[in-house]
């Protein structure tokens, strides 16, 4: 098992109950491996509503949540296609967090 960090940025104008369940989803299957190995959600931070950088499609304001967890690397791309299918994710980023 490894250690990730992955940063979403959601759309600002999202409900919280959407908000909430891109938290739900994100965790379970981060949660749940492959093989009977499970994954543990060490952190998750919602920064809340921030001002963005340069626009995304017209959107300047998006709500920053950093998830902080240890899975396997066979979970990687279920998490990645629903954060790419999910319409209220501006953006994301999912990265290595240790060794080199």
């Amino acid at each position: 098992m490894r250690e990730y960090e992955l940063y979403v940025v959601l759309n600002a104008d999202a409900e919280e109950e959407s908000v909430g369940s891109v938290v739900e989803r994100v965790t379970q299957l981060a949660t749940a491996g492959p093989d009977g190995a499970h994954g543990e959600m060490t952190k998750v931070e919602a920064r809340g509503k921030r001002r963005l950088a340069y626009a995304i499609g017209k959107v300047t304001e998006g709500h920053d949540i950093i998830f902080t967890f240890q899975a396997s690397p066979a979970v990687l791309p279920e998490i990645e296609r629903f954060l790419k299918l999910d319409e209220q994710v501006l953006r994301y980023l999912l990265v290595r967090v240790g060794e080199d």
